[in-house]
């Protein structure tokens, strides 16, 4: 299969500079590198040819057996330029163009090129926001790439230059005895340019501080700890490197009636012990409106009363299905009781069985058990 023409590979045309060219592959490399696309194979293959392209083009001698001889300078072909097909050494010609973004350090710049920061938002919602889904616009703090200079650091019109002390290394040897030592360099201090000229809005930095206002798609179901990154929202990278990535966290706050355990919603019901002893009917609250409870007669206090598809939708994000809501009733014990209403309880308390109360007479017969092995 022929090979696409170096110059269409990194869309440049044939008279380009050799700084339009590193431009050029600048941008390819950050889109198809590896890195960023792990099982992504025709990313891999568009990766190296570009670099291919590149390595061919930023230099003086290939390029000018490339723009004679075409591929076949380096197939063994007329002019033969060094360039071993396919083999060639991609690594060094992404290093003196990027740095160590990707490869950790190496020659032709030191650290020049950086990531920018990840940053972390804590996103305070309602229990209603985290349960529907909602779309609010947050406003953050970053440090973003300077338009003026368009991240170079350098005055426009202008453009740093390498490094006289370390040629551009990034790194200087130190000679002590028999041994050399190697260290960054104190001038460029590892960056491996120097900016004469440096741009006013951001003094050289690349980078200025600014707020940022984005719009956060929290999809229904999330909950206090779940994160949403966004891609590339984070701080602008270091003198044009890739920018890193915001992760949203989210914050429900406490509701006045409801508790959340995943999926499900809980909640308590105070009841009369009237209700509780013969029995009713009450509105309790739900995420959807009022529904009603039935309470059977002689309920006891603390008993869970499910209510099926009331609770979170969690299926958008984790999956399942959608939970319950649990009302727990609790049995009020009345207070301020009127002169009649005590008389009336004592007359109750009068006729009142043993037997209607069975958790207090087991209570009472494993009491009584207790103090009797204590006499033994």
């Amino acid at each position: 299969m022929a090979k696409q023409d170096y110059y269409e590979v990194l869309g440049v045309a044939r008279d380009a500079s050799e700084k339009e060219i590193k431009k050029a592959y600048r941008r390819l490399a950050m889109k198809y590198h590896p890195d960023r696309n792990p099982d992504d194979v025709d990313a891999d293959a568009k990766f190296k040819e570009a670099s291919e392209a590149a390595e061919i083009l930023t230099s003086g001698e290939k390029r000018q057996s490339y723009d004679q001889f075409g591929h076949a300078a380096f197939e063994g072909g007329a002019g033969g330029g060094g360039f071993n097909g396919g083999n060639g050494n991609f690594g060094s010609v992404f290093e003196d163009i990027f740095g160590d973004v990707f490869t950790g350090g190496g020659r032709g710049g030191g650290r020049q090129v950086q990531r920018g920061s990840d940053l972390k938002y804590i996103l305070d919602l309602d229990l209603e926001e985290a349960v529907r889904g909602t779309n609010p616009k947050i406003t953050i703090p970053v440090l973003a790439e300077c338009m003026e200079c368009l991240g170079s650091g350098a005055k426009k019109g202008s453009a740093p230059v390498d490094c006289v002390q370390c040629a551009g290394a990034g790194q200087v040897t130190a000679r002590q005895g028999f041994f050399s030592i190697q260290q960054t360099c104190p001038r460029c201090r590892g960056r491996g340019k120097i900016i004469s000229d440096p741009c006013q809005p951001c003094r050289g930095q690349g980078r200025v501080e600014e707020s940022k206002t984005l719009s956060v798609k929290v999809p229904p179901g999330v909950d206090s700890g779940d994160r949403i990154r966004l891609a590339g929202q984070g701080e602008a990278g270091v003198y044009g490197g890739p920018a890193g990535d915001l992760y949203v966290q989210m914050n429900v706050r406490d509701h006045k009636i409801f508790t959340r355990e995943d999926e499900h919603l809980y909640c308590e019901v105070p009841i009369s012990f009237v209700d509780a002893a013969l029995g009713g009917e009450l509105e309790v609250p739900t995420l959807d409106g009022r529904v009603n409870l039935k309470i059977p007669s002689e309920t006891q206090t603390g008993k869970l009363f499910r209510l099926r598809g009331k609770g979170v939708n969690v299926t958008q994000i984790r999956g399942g299905s959608i939970g319950d809501l649990y009302c727990r009733v609790v049995v009020e014990t009345p207070v301020g009781l009127s002169k009649q209403q005590k008389e009336l309880l004592n007359e109750f308390a009068g006729h009142a069985e043993q037997k209607q109360s069975p958790k207090q007479a087991s209570w009472v017969g494993n009491v009584k058990g207790f103090f009797d092995s204590l006499t033994d």
